[in-house]
């Protein structure tokens, strides 16, 4: 086990590190200047403004420099604020970000898996068709038009929800079902097709033919074999998740760090799109890792080396 953490920790470093360095080339590598759309700025301010902020600088210098800010968990200045670090913005947004996404996450599970054990136990049947087409919808929709249309029936046109910003649970509501509706048709397709499996083993045919209770089998027995497949992509929904808030965060308004990423690339503010994306790219690696060791304890069979008994 402490072997499978430390190689995975040390895979996870250079993985950040490559992050970081692509990152960086790409930033720098498209045309244009943080200050060159300030047509009004003075040379000499332009140049101390470059210089206060290390523009100036070979590439190899700023490189290197950056590199030694992360390593002590400090990514400096935005290039936009004159008063607030990338820190600041990530300690304000996180709180945010957090929320939406676990409130994503917690409703595409649960719905999720109850939408595809029903399908599964009435097979070809109109609830299966019903859970089927919702999943279909849900992969097919793009989260960025849900969200329109949630926006203009839902919150303008019904008035039952409001329309966009973060202050009460209900304005949460919206963004929530835009974010999570992608993975849990996700989880919904995957959960029917591992339950129907799991209900044609021998084990399961066995209890059925006892007698025992159809409800006592198919959650004592049934969903805690079926529900594996969906632990293992965990790693993969998450980061859906949060590829996905940017752009949910953006449309509704939500002041979380996928809001401060999107602007941060519309300014070329090189902080903050590095400082986020460092910040993600841990937050994965972490919940990959999580995840794998989480496996383990719900299937004992499974072992961290790749080996099976």
């Amino acid at each position: 086990m402490l072997s499978f953490i430390v190689k995975r920790l040390l895979w996870g470093l250079v993985t950040m590190w490559a992050i970081i360095t692509i990152t960086f080339i790409i930033m720098h590598a498209v045309p244009g200047d943080p200050f060159a759309r300030e047509g009004t700025m003075p040379e000499a301010v332009y140049q101390n403004l470059r210089s206060f902020y290390n523009l100036d600088e070979p590439l190899i210098v700023q490189y290197g420099l950056y590199l030694k800010q992360v390593a002590q968990f400090d990514f400096g200045p935005s290039l936009k604020s004159s008063t607030l670090t990338v820190n600041d913005y990530i300690e304000k947004g996180l709180p945010v970000s957090m929320q939406l996404g676990l409130q994503a996450l917690l409703v595409a599970i649960v719905l999720g898996i109850i939408l595809g054990v029903i399908a599964a136990y009435n097979r070809n049947k109109w609830p299966d068709y019903i859970a089927m087409v919702l999943a279909i919808i849900g992969i097919s929709v793009p989260s960025f038009i849900l969200a329109y249309v949630l926006i203009n029936y839902v919150a303008v046109e019904w008035r039952l929800l409001p329309v966009a910003t973060w202050q009460t649970m209900k304005h949460t509501i919206l963004p929530t079902i835009s974010l999570a509706m992608l993975p849990m048709a996700f989880i919904a397709r995957l959960m029917r097709s591992s339950m129907l499996e799991v209900l044609n083993q021998d084990y399961m045919v066995t209890a059925k033919s006892k007698g025992l209770n159809r409800g006592l089998i198919l959650l004592k027995y049934g969903l805690k074999n079926a529900i594996l497949p969906v632990i293992t992509v965990l790693g993969i929904i998450a980061a859906n998740l949060v590829t996905g808030s940017f752009i949910i965060e953006s449309i509704f308004g939500v002041p979380g760090i996928g809001e401060m990423f999107v602007k941060g690339i519309f300014n070329r503010d090189y902080p903050v799109i590095l400082g986020s994306t460092i910040f993600y790219s841990v937050f994965l690696i972490g919940l990959v890792l999580v995840v794998d060791i989480a496996y383990t304890f719900i299937d004992p069979r499974i072992k961290l080396t790749g080996e099976s008994k």
